[in-house]
């Protein structure tokens, strides 16, 4: 992605200082906009199906900050004081928001995405059919695909340094149980089930329990694999202990649809 923003941008976020002429401080600012407006994102899709995470839009988040005003912000009887408004034009861009549901300026989501009484970070981008559900968090810069069902109380961790740093990832067609835990760039493949209370950090065992030996990995969770919350042992000085792990325990399956597709009705009376 070539974008003649990118040189003033990196300048500005090694001398903070340069934020003092309107030029640049302009340059933030309409960054800003387009991930507001869906025509820029922090991390991207290759023809490959590889994901390329653009650390100079990261930066330009993080000096949007030092750019924005504080300001108070009325919505109703409810205020708040703050440099990043609530995102606008909810209507004409068919996003339904349920009183409660907080969606901040600077991201994005597609036509029939649903929110809940729930939260979604300025850098974010969420599909069309998504639906997040209550008290779930999508934080700043992640990556949520089409047709996902984050649970309710589902955590999806924000990152915006280091700069280039990859953000979390949720493909197209997943499910994310209740109070599920996915941080620290975490990638979820497509059409993944993750069941309840799964929690995927980059240093959380993920093993492939299907075949007679366990397969280990960090990090990736495989296209349409159902993963459940495990634990595994481990050896310290002090005795032996279980820690948490993820276990894959197979791929998804037309009773697997069925289970998590409770909430396509809601999903048919988005905009």
């Amino acid at each position: 992605m070539s974008d003649t923003r990118q040189p003033i941008i990196e300048a500005a976020f090694d001398d903070r200082a340069s934020l003092a002429d309107p030029t640049t401080a302009d340059a933030v600012l309409s960054v800003v906009a387009d991930l507001d407006g869906g025509r820029l994102r922090v991390a991207s899709q290759d023809a490959d199906g590889s994901w390329t995470v653009h650390g100079w839009v990261q930066k330009a988040v993080g000096l949007y900050f030092a750019v924005a005003p504080m300001e108070t912000q009325n919505a109703g009887p409810a205020q708040s004081y703050d440099k990043v408004p609530l995102k606008q034009g909810l209507e004409a861009a068919g996003v339904r928001v349920v009183p409660g549901g907080i969606v901040r300026y600077g991201s994005f989501c597609e036509r029939g995405v649903v929110v809940m009484p729930s939260f979604v970070n300025i850098g974010a981008w969420v599909g069309s059919g998504t639906m997040v559900d209550t008290w779930a968090t999508v934080g700043s810069c992640a990556q949520v695909g089409r047709g996902v069902h984050l649970s309710g109380g589902v955590g999806i961790g924000g990152v915006l340094e280091p700069p280039g740093a990859r953000p979390v990832i949720i493909e197209d067609d997943c499910f994310i149980g209740s109070r599920c835990i996915l941080v620290e760039g975490v990638h979820v493949g497509k059409g993944a089930v993750l069941g309840a209370n799964t929690v995927v950090t980059a240093s959380t065992a993920i093993i492939d329990v299907r075949g007679p030996e366990p397969i280990r990995s960090r990090g990736i969770i495989p296209p349409n694999a159902v993963v459940i919350p495990g634990t595994r042992k481990k050896q310290f000085p002090a005795g032996e202990y279980d820690l948490p792990c993820a276990l894959i325990i197979g791929e998804r399956s037309e009773q697997t649809d069925k289970k998590t597709s409770l909430n396509d009705t809601l999903r048919g009376f988005a905009l």
